[in-house]
Order: structure tokens, then C-alpha cells, then sequence
């Protein structure tokens, strides 16, 4: 199973840089998996695709205002971008400078506030913000760390945008995407109809972007991540199965949330961290129906979501998002996806 079989042509202006006007904005394609058939739909017209009954399951994490601009004592530039908030007081983070800082070294914020460079783990750096501590430094200091294909600096809007409105657990750098579709007036909507909801939390980590390297995919090396699946969200899908409704995910992070509490067999109150990586031979045990946005070529996203619907299913379905001129990635438009029980293990 080899990366390049993930790999698709895109052309540069699909990518989608800004959002749409509205979060319902945005197109939907429907994937069924079993049989490749695709539709075009909207966005806005998602309440006519679930069903009373069926379970959407959030992933409920907040974005951080990761990235930050400092320099040495000895004025040398750098660039910070938070990978995860350990406590109150220090970060690991990536750090992008002409030359590495050393531990003990002293790092000045815009407003010189300082940070100190406690020690070096592998690629990232452990940070200390003394004082105030580590998030009010971040609100007040920090910029959205948008992902690296949306080239331009992040505007006072992307505090708002890029943030589902359903967030309420900081600690992601980046969003997971799928949910920045809904508005409070769509769950409403949802909600009265008899749709239940639940919610997850899984940290999305900057590895979210990092590429497969490797050719053979089974030598890829996962980020791991913060995870919480809470008792309330098992019983809830409990209560679905047993009134014949379908567990929906709200983006791939609510897939890998669900499918690693379930990693024993039985979906379980799961508290930890996950680096689980789905491709295609997967056996799912807990999602049916999955809402995502679409995904970099070659990438470990574009692998699950071959696992879940088929291989062949999944890249005729991006070819078409191709020719129908679909806005692609955290910006971009979105796919419904049923499942296909049935996939060939490759």
C-alpha cells in the first residue's frame, strides 16, 4: 500500500483560502460507500439527510492562538508554534529560527515578555511562561495558526471562523474542520427534530499537516494526541444502536476519537492520548456516517477516509470534486459519507 496511491491532482485554486459568507454556505458531496454513487447537495440541506434518531458526534476542542513571534536576547529572530499546553506554565513547541535556542536561554514575546527554553525533545522545544502563564499570554499575543496551504497572515476574523461554535476545550492548533459548517441555528434545527448529540475531545496537534514521508504507509509514524471520550458519550451511542439510529462523526478527530475508545472491542470511557492511524483494511466498530471536508492528497486523512467508504469509491469521489470545482481543505466544502461495510481490505 503505497503513498502515491493517495495522490490526486489539485489545481492551486481549489484550495480554499478564506472562508464562505456563511458557515451553511458551503456545498456538500454525498458519498454513498457501498455503491460509489455520488450527489451534490448544500450544506444548509443537511437536516434533510439524517434522520430523528441518529447520533452526530462532535469533537468539541478549541484552537489556541499557537504561533508566536519572539527573538533571543541577543536579538535573533524566531517564530513559535504551540504543539500542546502541558500545564498551567509550559508548552512543547516548534521553534523556527536560524539557530536552535539552548536550554536556560531567555526568549522576548512582541511586548517583551519573557519565555524561557527549558529543554529540547526530539523536534520540539519545552517553553516556560512564567507570570501570567501560558493561555492569557497566548489570547493576548498570539496569532490563529492557520494551516500552511492558506498562505497569507490570519485576520482578527479567523479568531471567529476558524473556531466551530460548539468549542469549549482549548488546547487544538488546528480545527477540526468538518464541524466550522454548522451554526448555532443548523443544531437548533437538528436538536428539535430528534437528532441527539454528543460530544469528544480530541487536541488536534500541527502533525495533522505533516506529510507521509514514507512509500510503504505502514511505515508511517502517527502524531499522538490528547483524547478524552467521556461515559455520557458511550452511552449515547448505546442508546442509538439500540433505537436503530446511525453514529454520525463530525470530522476524522470524532473518527479517531470513537474508534480508539473502542480499541478493545467495546467502546469505552477513554481519557489518554492517540496516535491510531486508519487506512484502508480498517474495520470500523463504532461510526456509520462520516461528515468531513476534503483532504490533501497523500495525506493520512485522505487514508481513513479510503478505509471507511472504499478506495475506489473515495478517489472517483475527489476526481468529481475536481471537475465540479469543490473548495478544497479547512476552508473548503464538505462530504456526507456512508459507510461501506464491505471494503476490500485493499
Amino acid at each position: 500500500m503505497r503513498r502515491q496511491d493517495f495522490h490526486f491532482d489539485l489545481p492551486d485554486e481549489l484550495i480554499a483560502r478564506a472562508p464562505a459568507e456563511e458557515r451553511r454556505g458551503s456545498r456538500l458531496l454525498c458519498l454513498d460507500g457501498p455503491s460509489g454513487a455520488v450527489s451534490h447537495r448544500r450544506f444548509a440541506e443537511l437536516p434533510q439527510l439524517v434522520r430523528p434518531g441518529d447520533l452526530l458526534v462532535f469533537n468539541d476542542t478549541r484552537v489556541i492562538p499557537a504561533r508566536l513571534y519572539a527573538r533571543k536576547e541577543t536579538g535573533g529572530r524566531l517564530e513559535i508554534l504551540v504543539e500542546r499546553v502541558l500545564d498551567e506554565y509550559r508548552v512543547l513547541a516548534h521553534v523556527r529560527s536560524s539557530k536552535s535556542p539552548k536550554p536556560g536561554s531567555r526568549l522576548l514575546l512582541e511586548d517583551d515578555t519573557p519565555l524561557e527554553m527549558v529543554a529540547r525533545h526530539e523536534a520540539l522545544f519545552e517553553l516556560a511562561f512564567p507570570g501570567e502563564g501560558v493561555l492569557p499570554v497566548l489570547e493576548r499575543l498570539g496569532h490563529m495558526p492557520l494551516p500552511p496551504y492558506i498562505d497569507r497572515p490570519d485576520e482578527a476574523s479567523d479568531r471567529e471562523r476558524y473556531q466551530t461554535v460548539y468549542s469549549r476545550e482549548p488546547g487544538a492548533v488546528a480545527a477540526p474542520t468538518a464541524g466550522l459548517h454548522f451554526d448555532d441555528d443548523m443544531l437548533d434545527t437538528l436538536r428539535d427534530m430528534g437528532v441527539e448529540t454528543a460530544f469528544v475531545t480530541l487536541h488536534v496537534g500541527a502533525g495533522t499537516f505533516q506529510p507521509v514521508r514514507v512509500d510503504d504507509i505502514h511505515d508511517h509514524q502517527m502524531h499522538s494526541e490528547v483524547l478524552n471520550v467521556p461515559e455520557s458519550v458511550c452511552r449515547a451511542v448505546a442508546d442509538c444502536r439500540a433505537r436503530g439510529g446511525r453514529v454520525i462523526a463530525v470530522g476524522t478527530t470524532s473518527v479517531r476519537a470513537l474508534e480508539s475508545a473502542a480499541g478493545s472491542g467495546e467502546l469505552r470511557p477513554t481519557v489518554g492520548e492517540t496516535s491510531i492511524f486508519i487506512y484502508p483494511g480498517y474495520r470500523f466498530r463504532v461510526v456509520d456516517r462520516l461528515i468531513t471536508n476534503f483532504h490533501l492528497p497523500e495525506s493520512t486523512l485522505m487514508m481513513l477516509v479510503s478505509a471507511f467508504a472504499g478506495y475506489e469509491q473515495t478517489m472517483n469521489a475527489y476526481r468529481e470534486a475536481v471537475r465540479e470545482r469543490y473548495r478544497f481543505f479547512s476552508y473548503g466544502d464538505a462530504m456526507l459519507i456512508e459507510r461501506n461495510p464491505d471494503v476490500n481490505p485493499w
